[in-house]
């Protein structure tokens, strides 16, 4: 990789100051955005200047602005053709970055975007395909299937975003994504933006890259969320009642809780149901429009506790989520990030807590702290409320025989 950017040469500077157009610029002032993040600044000169871009960035730090202003930047509005293609792993994750997309275009009257995903009919995306999207958004299986009907064409296709790329691959996309950057044939650069830099993220960037920009942000002390880190051990049958406390004390008015099952997702939701707290859940078995519903309803704040799991984890994109709670310990130390990543975000303050109910799920929450370096408070539940605990070292191993 020839050009390398990393975080110790990163000059804060408006996006006043940066070559995009007069209308996004005023976008981003409606939206009270003043100053790039990092990967943003770091991202957007190379893609305004057709170059090839692999970016390694934590979540939470802006990313789809980063490729969205110059993908938006480099359309053609007379030109009815798909000219810009983002893939992304989830359904949610594709709904949010067509969100985001939407929200940088309120000065355009003639950029239309369309998402295009799994678990929904075909019949309403053939709708938004006849409106002649010059962005589209995608999953890789359901472009796939568009693109065998003869829906949509990509030979118009000038640059092509994998976003959550680790993820995308690790799900089994491989093939599904290399086949559609295989049928884009006048691509003009390829941008891969992800968390972690995965032996399949770079094979692919071997495979279609020339002259790639690689970005690295690191999360550098002053950048890392603000966010309190507390573990409670139960037994397991009271985790129920454990999670009723921190719901009861902490006071949150948005609380996201994580499950590592879709089964024990719906046991959650309904169990709080039951006993008077306003709660629901996404999950891969819950119809596509009933999770849209759900998860709008939570955006507006209308909906104070949601429940899900893993695999939605990173379509949830709301900046002001009070407290995420780990129901589950996570299976994957990686999992840990970016359940907790969803709140202090937006320089708030962030709260998580980590509910243990098995010595298994305390040694791995004990690794998850270790890798990550993170400070995980053990706290214990009192009439009064929570108290920190003392964690005790071992005793030392006695070498005498018997």
């Amino acid at each position: 990789m020839n050009d390398t950017v990393n975080e110790l040469n990163y000059e804060e500077h408006s996006f006043r100051e940066m070559d995009i157009p007069e209308k996004i610029k005023l976008a981003l002032e409606k939206k009270g955005l003043d100053c790039p993040t990092r990967v943003q600044a770091e991202a957007i000169p190379p893609l305004m200047e057709w170059k090839d871009v692999i970016a390694k960035a934590p979540t939470g730090t802006g990313k789809t602005f980063a490729f969205g202003i110059p993908m938006i930047a480099h359309i053609d509005p007379e030109d009815q053709a798909v000219q810009g293609l983002i893939l992304a792993p989830t359904r949610e994750l594709a709904l949010q970055i067509g969100d985001e997309l939407r929200s940088l275009l309120t000065e355009y009257d003639n950029i239309r975007v369309a998402v295009l995903y799994g678990g929904q009919k075909l019949e309403p995306q053939f709708e938004q395909l006849k409106k002649k999207p010059q962005i589209v958004v995608a999953t890789p299986g359901r472009l796939m299937d568009h693109y065998k009907r003869h829906a949509i064409r990509l030979d118009g296709v000038k640059t092509v975003i994998l976003d959550e790329a680790d993820r995308m691959l690790d799900m089994g996309f491989f093939k599904d994504v290399t086949g559609i950057v295989e049928k884009v044939k006048n691509r003009k650069n390829l941008g891969l933006f992800s968390a972690t830099m995965s032996q399949e993220v770079m094979t692919v960037s071997w495979m279609y890259q020339r002259d790639e920009v690689e970005i690295t942000v690191k999360p550098v002390s002053e950048e890392k969320p603000d966010i309190d880190q507390y573990s409670v051990t139960v037994p397991a049958l009271e985790k129920l009642n454990a999670l009723r406390w921190i719901l009861y004390l902490g006071g949150f008015e948005r609380v996201i809780v994580f499950c590592n099952t879709k089964v024990m997702c719906q046991r959650l939701s309904d169990d709080l149901r039951r006993v008077g707290v306003d709660a629901d859940c996404i999950h891969g078995d819950i119809p596509q429009a009933q999770r849209e519903r759900t998860m709008k309803s939570f955006r507006k704040g209308k909906l104070p506790v949601l429940i899900a799991t893993d695999v939605a984890s990173r379509g949830i994109d709301v900046d002001d989520v009070d407290c995420v709670v780990n129901y589950d310990v996570p299976q994957e130390n990686d999992y840990y990030v970016h359940r907790i990543g969803r709140t202090g975000r937006a320089k708030k303050k962030g709260v998580s807590w980590t509910i243990i109910g098995s010595f298994p799920e305390q040694a791995k929450l004990d690794e998850i702290a270790k890798y990550c370096r993170f400070s995980v408070q053990p706290m214990q539940i009192t009439e009064t409320g929570f108290v920190p605990v003392e964690r005790r070292q071992a005793a030392p191993v006695s070498r005498r025989r018997r």
